[in-house]
């Protein structure tokens, strides 16, 4: 079933799931039992997984198992080795 956008005068955008037999048909507000309007959405491309997945507004904490290693100098021996055949 596909999910459709009505637009209540009192109570904003409300979202309801229909078969699609009925999507022209008004529906009622949940909130204030008001005849809602139809609204346009455009079609979701997103997979099912991904609409259903629940949106946090915190970030995720990441522990990490070991500390980074300090990155070694390498320090070249010989005398200036950009300057070759100078």
């Amino acid at each position: 079933m596909p999910l459709y956008e009505f637009r209540c005068e009192d109570c904003d955008v409300f979202e309801i799931w229909r078969p699609m037999a009925e999507s022209s048909d008004p529906a009622h507000c949940p909130e204030c039992d008001k005849r809602g309007k139809r609204i346009f959405s455009p079609p979701m491309t997103l997979s099912r997984t991904v609409r259903m997945k629940k949106v946090s507004s915190e970030p995720e904490l990441v522990k990490r198992d070991l500390e980074p290693k300090t990155p070694r100098v390498q320090y070249h021996s010989g005398s200036r080795p950009w300057m070759v055949g100078h």
